[in-house]
């Protein structure tokens, strides 16, 4: 087992079509289109922001995101609908197994850490809603290296942080682009595909790929 495990937040530990799912019934029946298109266009808009050197919060990008899904699938979202869609996004779900599987990585001696686009009062208060306040060592928000994922400055700050090197760290996240910019970090990578996706990135294949954190702790 590694000495090192770093997470990724949204879409790894949390799920991140909860919020849409939560209102689905004020959405309607394309709730789940929508949630991706709200997840899409926003992390197109990290990369949009970081490319041409411009600074935004990770919250402002959720609400501009939103508002473009919502526009895009002509939906009429009332502004009670609108206000309670970003603050659910605060307080997303962690997957069934995410407690447990951090709880036995620490057990076994490990640091476990998130590395994470969000801000670190969206992550504080996602870790707080979902109960998973002692089982990390550490929390790591790009907001310090003022770039956004894939950027390689984020994925220093895990080495600086943890003081390790790179190799000594295993990366899990659910973004395979994510992934392919950890592994050009040289980190150990583990993809969590959980929706069974094909591989986008050939030449920065992960270590493992797994269904979800159930067997991390088993491969080491």
């Amino acid at each position: 087992m590694r000495r090192h495990y770093v997470f990724d937040a949204y879409g790894t530990l949390f799920d991140l079509h909860a919020a849409a799912e939560r209102h689905r019934d004020a959405i309607g029946p394309e709730w789940q289109r929508f949630s991706q298109t709200w997840r899409t266009k926003h992390i197109e808009y990290t990369w949009h922001a970081t490319l041409v050197g411009r600074r935004f919060t990770f919250w402002s990008l959720a609400e501009r995101s939103l508002d473009y899904a919502i526009a895009v699938h002509g939906l009429t979202v009332s502004p009670t609908t609108r206000h309670a869609l970003m603050a659910a996004y605060r307080r997303m779900q962690a997957y069934p197994e995410v407690r447990e599987v951090l709880a036995t990585l620490r057990a076994a001696g490990a640091k476990v850490a998130i590395l994470s686009n969000g801000d670190p009062d969206m992550l504080s208060d996602a870790i707080a809603a979902a109960g998973l306040g002692g089982c990390l060592d550490d929390v790591i928000s790009v907001a310090d290296a003022g770039v956004f994922k894939p950027a390689q400055a984020v994925y220093a700050l895990a080495t600086q942080r943890l003081q390790c090197a790179p190799d000594e760290i295993s990366f899990q996240s659910s973004n395979r682009w994510d992934i392919a910019a950890a592994k050009a970090a040289g980190f150990h990578c583990v993809w969590i595909n959980r929706s069974g996706m094909p591989d986008e990135y050939p030449d920065l294949a992960p270590d493992r790929v797994i269904g979800d954190l159930r067997a991390l702790p088993a491969i080491g």
